[in-house]
């Protein structure tokens, strides 16, 4: 066939588009024309605070929980495929329920178990702008390329009153991956030639609900650290009705992820070695809960668990490539690269936090540039 036919077949739209892009526009038109009109809503809603407090915590609640899924839930989904969804949605959003619920009632109204008292945080949005309630948007599509960001710098950076409650935030997540990356790997050069090795056949029944258990705290815990990172929307003190209204919705939103399988981003743990095996799902989880525990008792401070989590995923890689490149883990050049494109999708979500938030305040934008010598 001659160009000319060829080019008579094609659309005007496909002859100014690049192949590529074109199909990839086509194979997402749904998705994109989702997002236009997110970014439409966000544009009519944010001059009205007790509107847009609402929107902008509906657009974050499911945008966080979608990427943040692969830390906590994201093993649990991985290793019981065979099980029916709603069943799963079931266990972790009644624990969602009774985690939220139990904040409320202690922390009178406040369901972030206080992770938004620290400075920076404390005092709830009484207006909004355009780009604070539209945050959560840019989450989603960054979900959608599979990149696992931090949620806790993309949304609460937005909100963030001083540019120290931004470096105290990465401070601590900081020490949480390098934490994280020294556990996994001493944890995994133990268990690899002691456990990992002898993971062949079914499992025993005992690691069913011993993983429904951990993953079950693991879930909880996480709901302690990360909630903030959707509440900070909202009043700092529900009251019962707002809090039906932020409760529900998370729940609702998390049996939508489980019907969908945890979506794209659960690649993320599925190319991973093993993690479809109950048992190593489960000595993952038991190691990040216990990481996640230490951490949120040792300040108020948030912290992003991704970077947590990668971290983890990181140092587990290395463990089984150091102890058993050929039959378990994989080439230490494999795992390099893996671990550098994990922790490089990071590093996007925290430049595009760090680009909304002196978007967003000036005096974050001075402080910063303060910081740094400017």
């Amino acid at each position: 066939m001659s160009n000319s036919q060829s080019d008579q077949k094609q659309s005007p739209i496909e002859q100014f588009i690049p192949t590529g892009f074109y199909d990839v526009i086509k194979q997402e038109r749904t998705f994109i024309g989702l997002i236009g009109l997110f970014f439409f809503i966000a544009g009519i809603t944010f001059p009205y605070a007790e509107i847009a407090m609402w929107i902008g915590f509906i657009f974050a609640g499911y945008s966080a929980i979608a990427n943040d899924s692969i830390q906590t839930i994201g093993t649990f989904l991985a290793s019981n495929m065979d099980k029916k969804w709603w069943v799963l949605w079931l266990w972790i959003g009644g624990i969602f329920l009774v985690t939220v619920t139990a904040s409320f009632y202690i922390y009178d109204g406040d369901v972030t178990y206080q992770r938004l008292t620290s400075k920076g945080f404390a005092e709830a949005p009484t207006s909004f702008s355009f780009l604070q309630v539209a945050a959560p948007i840019f989450l989603l599509i960054l979900t959608r390329m599979r990149m696992p960001v931090s949620t806790t710098f993309l949304l609460l950076s937005c909100f963030a009153t001083s540019a120290e409650g931004i470096t105290s935030v990465l401070g601590k997540s900081l020490q949480g991956y390098g934490l994280a990356l020294i556990a996994g790997l001493v944890v995994w050069l133990i268990v690899t030639n002691t456990l990992e090795k002898r993971f062949n056949g079914e499992p025993h029944k005992i690691w069913l609900p011993l993983q429904w258990i951990i993953s079950g705290s693991l879930w909880a815990v996480w709901v302690m650290q990360d909630a903030a990172n959707i509440a900070v929307y909202l009043p700092r003190s529900l009251d019962f009705t707002q809090f039906l209204g932020f409760s529900l919705f998370i729940f609702f939103g998390l049996g939508l992820l489980f019907y969908l399988r945890g979506d794209r981003i659960q690649e993320i743990v599925t190319e991973k070695s093993r993690v479809t095996d109950i048992r190593s799902a489960t000595i993952i989880d038991f190691v990040y809960a216990i990481l996640l525990v230490y951490k949120l008792t040792v300040s108020t401070v948030p912290m992003s668990t991704t970077w947590v989590f990668l971290g983890l995923l990181a140092g587990r890689e290395l463990g089984m490539s150091i102890m058993d490149g050929k039959e378990h883990g994989r080439p230490l050049t494999k795992v390099f690269g893996m671990a550098f494109k994990d922790l490089s999708y990071a590093l996007i979500g925290l430049a595009v936090s760090i680009i909304l938030a002196i978007s967003i305040n000036d005096e974050v934008r001075d402080q910063l540039l303060q910081m740094i010598g400017y």
